[in-house]
C-alpha cells in the first residue's frame, strides 16, 4: 500500500533548501570579504614598507630594477603592437563619422582626446593585468609552492618586504612609461591615418588637438595607469602569495589574478571617468 506523502513535507524541504542556499551566500559574501580586506592589507604593508626602506636606504633596487625591466620585456612590443590598430581603428571611425556631419576639422581633437582618456588606460590596464600580473603571480606562485615564502618567514623576513614592494616600485615606473608609450603610437598613427588617407590637412588636426586637449587629460591617463599597476600588482601578490598545494595551484592562481585584475581595472576606469566628468569637465575650444 502506498502512503501519501504529506503536503506539509514539500514546503518544508524548499524551506531548508532555501536556508541552505541562503547560508552558503553569507558565507561567500564574508569569504570575499576576508579576501578584500587581505589585499588592502597586502597593499598598505607593501606601500608602507616600499617608503620606509626608500628613506632609510634599505631599498633592493636590484630586484626593483630586474622587475621593471621584466615588464618591460613582456609589455613594450605588446603595447606597440596593440596601440597602432587601436589608433588606425579610432582615426577611421571618427574621421568618417566627422566628415558625414561636415565637421572634420574636429577629427584631431575627437581622435586624439579617445585615445589619452580612455584608449591609453585601458590598454595599459590590458598589459598590466595580463602580461604584468601572469608574471607576478606565477612567480610568486611557484615560490610558494617551493616553501620559499613560509622559508622567509621562518628566518624573520616579512615577504611582502622582500617580494612584493620591489615589484610595487617596478609597477610604479613601468605603467607611466607604458601609458605615455600607448599615447604616442596612438596619437602618430591617428595622425598619418587623418592626413594621408581622410584629407585633413595637418595643421587643422593640429590646431583643434590643442585647442580641446590639455596636460589635465594626460595627467588623469597617467594617474590612470599607475592605480590600475598597484591594483594588479596587489591582486597578483595575494593570489601568488595564497597559492595552494596541488599541479593545477599555480595556474589557478595566474588565471585568478588575470581576470580580477583586468575586471577591476575597468572598473576602476568607469569610476575615475565618471568623477573627472563631473569635476574636470572637457573644455571647449
Amino acid at each position: 500500500m502506498v502512503t501519501a506523502r504529506p503536503v506539509t513535507a514539500i514546503p518544508g524541504r524548499w524551506a531548508a533548501r532555501g536556508r541552505h542556499l541562503a547560508g552558503r551566500a553569507v558565507a561567500r559574501g564574508l569569504a570575499s570579504l576576508a579576501t578584500f580586506g587581505r589585499a588592502v592589507q597586502i597593499g598598505m604593508s607593501s606601500f608602507v614598507y616600499l617608503v620606509t626602506d626608500l628613506v632609510t636606504l634599505r631599498f633592493p633596487w636590484r630586484d626593483a630594477v630586474r622587475q621593471a625591466w621584466l615588464l618591460v620585456t613582456v609589455t613594450a612590443i605588446p603595447a606597440v603592437l596593440v596601440s597602432v590598430p587601436f589608433g588606425v581603428i579610432v582615426a577611421v571611425q571618427v574621421g568618417s563619422l566627422t566628415q558625414q556631419v561636415g565637421a572634420s576639422s574636429v577629427s584631431g581633437a575627437a581622435g586624439g582626446l579617445g585615445v589619452i582618456q580612455q584608449g591609453a588606460p585601458i590598454v595599459v590596464a590590458l598589459l598590466i593585468g595580463g602580461a604584468g600580473g601572469a608574471a607576478i603571480a606565477s612567480d610568486l606562485g611557484a615560490r610558494s609552492m617551493r616553501e620559499e615564502i613560509d622559508a622567509l618567514r621562518s628566518m624573520g623576513v616579512d615577504p611582502l618586504r622582500r617580494l612584493v614592494a620591489p615589484r610595487m616600485a617596478a609597477i610604479i615606473a613601468v605603467a607611466p612609461l607604458l601609458c605615455m608609450l600607448v599615447i604616442f603610437m596612438g596619437l602618430t598613427t591617428g595622425y598619418v591615418i587623418a592626413v594621408t588617407f581622410q584629407d585633413i590637412t595637418p595643421g587643422s588636426y593640429t590646431s583643434s588637438f590643442s585647442a580641446f586637449a590639455s596636460t589635465s587629460d594626460l595627467a588623469v591617463a597617467v594617474a590612470k595607469s599607475l592605480i590600475f599597476g598597484v591594483v594588479v600588482v596587489v591582486i597578483a601578490a595575494q593570489r601568488g602569495l595564497e597559492t595552494r598545494y596541488g599541479p593545477k595551484a599555480v595556474a589557478d592562481s595566474v588565471n585568478a589574478a588575470v581576470v580580477l585584475g583586468v575586471v577591476v581595472a575597468f572598473g576602476i576606469n568607469l569610476v575615475i571617468t565618471q568623477l573627472v566628468t563631473m569635476f574636470l569637465p572637457q573644455r571647449v575650444g
